[in-house]
């Protein structure tokens, strides 16, 4: 898993099985992997590229991620039936019918020597549906004792049951937007949100942001780094203050939004809000959060391996589920004419 916050990539080799009804799972092992200043400008950068140029990425990036899958499982003597991938995303714009993560299956197969299921966003827009977000399928499977899972990863999603069907849609910012503004000061991110929690609130700022369009859309909706580059950072470069208080303000924004859409989808009640993703290991964002949802939610944080690889294993449960031939796409949540089965299988080569 590679996500929107540039971190870098996660593997996670999971156990996943089903007994009666329920699905179960393990995290045997984990490791992160972080990009280089190179490869990070180049991903992030990627957005831009010439058609063939992209491509060229693709087949290194799919040979790279292939690399690093063989020594995470020769190192650890792993046995692995086989690899799910999620890529990286340089382009959604599912209004066009187009989403794309890179990483090429095939390069991915040959470099790692087994088989590999990606690509698991394409069919889904292929049948009118936003490709996103896919994790909810994880939060039904896996967490379905929480009345709210939030991810708060480069971009923040939500995800609930909703009458018999399950609802899910991108919030808006999260890490991204932080990250950015610490990578201009030479810093990979504010650790544990203490930079933040040095700064004060620019009241301009955050009724800029809280503004913008996107969080008025109905869903299902989602969004993407696109809409970050062109809608928020001309709010943040534009602001002249201190990364303290830009972080600290931009917090208080991400917390405002999803306290937003917790309190409209449950109404008078106490619930509970499982949070996984980077997100959840800033301190500071988590007492914020718990200040602006008050005292009806419960805030459920676990334990650091599962808050910080939760969306690889949901990528390791849509393979399995690929595998099988049961739906890993639900369109009540990404819009799509029909729940699908979705990812692409590749074997090496000369492989079974």
């Amino acid at each position: 898993m590679s996500g929107t916050s540039l971190d870098g990539l996660d593997l996670a080799y999971c156990h996943i099985w089903k007994t009666a009804e329920s699905w179960t799972f393990s995290i045997e092992k984990t490791q992160s992997i972080s990009y280089t200043q190179e490869m990070r400008a180049q991903l992030k950068n990627s957005i831009h590229l010439a058609a063939e140029e992209l491509l060229c990425l693709n087949n290194w990036y799919g040979t790279w991620l292939g690399e690093q899958a063989k020594n995470f499982i020769d190192s650890n003597g792993l046995e692995v039936h086989f690899i799910a991938s999620h890529g990286h995303t340089t382009h959604h714009r599912p209004e066009k019918g187009l989403t794309y993560q890179i990483g090429s299956g095939q390069h991915l197969a040959n470099a790692s020597g087994h088989k590999v299921v990606c690509d698991f966003r394409t069919n889904d827009v292929a049948l009118g549906g936003q490709g996103a977000p896919l994790v909810p399928i994880g939060d039904r499977l896996f967490f379905s004792q929480y009345d709210f899972c939030l991810n708060l990863g480069g971009i923040s999603n939500i995800s609930f049951e909703h009458g018999q069907k399950r609802i899910a849609y991108d919030i808006g910012l999260a890490n991204m937007l932080l990250n950015h503004i610490t990578q201009k000061k030479g810093l990979a991110y504010d650790k544990g949100g203490e930079l933040a929690r040095k700064g004060t609130l620019n009241v301009k700022m955050v009724q800029q942001l809280n503004a913008l369009e996107y969080y008025s859309l109905p869903f299902p909706k989602s969004t993407g780094y696109e809409w970050f580059v062109e809608k928020v950072v001309p709010i943040v470069d534009g602001t002249q203050d201190t990364m303290e208080n830009l972080l600290h303000s931009c917090v208080h924004h991400i917390c405002e939004q999803v306290a937003l859409q917790v309190k409209a989808n449950s109404p008078n009640k106490k619930t509970s809000l499982f949070v996984a993703g980077g997100g959840a290991l800033n301190t500071f964002m988590m007492e914020i959060l718990q200040q602006k949802l008050g005292a009806t939610t419960t805030l459920v944080l676990t334990d650091p391996t599962l808050i910080e690889f939760k969306e690889a294993l949901v990528f390791a449960l849509m393979g399995v589920l690929r595998l099988e031939g049961k739906n890993n796409v639900l369109s009540s949540v990404t819009g799509a004419s029909r729940d699908s089965s979705s990812g692409v299988m590749f074997l090496p080569a000369g492989g079974h």
